[in-house]
């Protein structure tokens, strides 16, 4: 069991590692220069910017993801057998979906200062 979690963690890193490399090859091609118009060439910090943007949101999100996938089974559960524990088994759901958007919240503050 342990040995199957160890190689489903390596895999998810390199899936994510992957898209990382990814983003940074394609990134030129998205602030290429335009030859038909006269353009100012795009400061590396407004890339970088960006790129720290959708960082701070893909990570909350797949934290996100992975809190509420814990938490709401458990939460549906206890739900099964307590009734009465509806408001506490909520609020572990909440807190997992809080993190995606603290992390869309610092998405978007990056995102203006660019």
């Amino acid at each position: 069991m342990k040995n199957q979690n160890m190689k489903k963690a390596v895999r998810t890193f390199v899936v994510l590692l992957a898209v990382f490399v990814l983003a940074c090859a394609l990134s030129s091609i998205a602030f290429a220069e335009d030859t038909t118009a006269v353009a100012a060439a795009p400061d590396i910090n407004q890339g970088l910017g960006l790129l720290a943007a959708a960082l701070a949101m893909g990570i909350a999100a797949i934290g996100s993801g992975i809190a509420v996938g814990a938490g709401a089974p458990a939460a549906i559960g206890a739900l099964t057998e307590d009734p009465k524990s509806f408001g506490k088994a909520l609020i572990f759901v909440a807190l997992g979906e809080g993190i995606a958007l603290y992390g869309m919240l610092v998405a978007i503050l990056i995102w203006t200062k660019v």
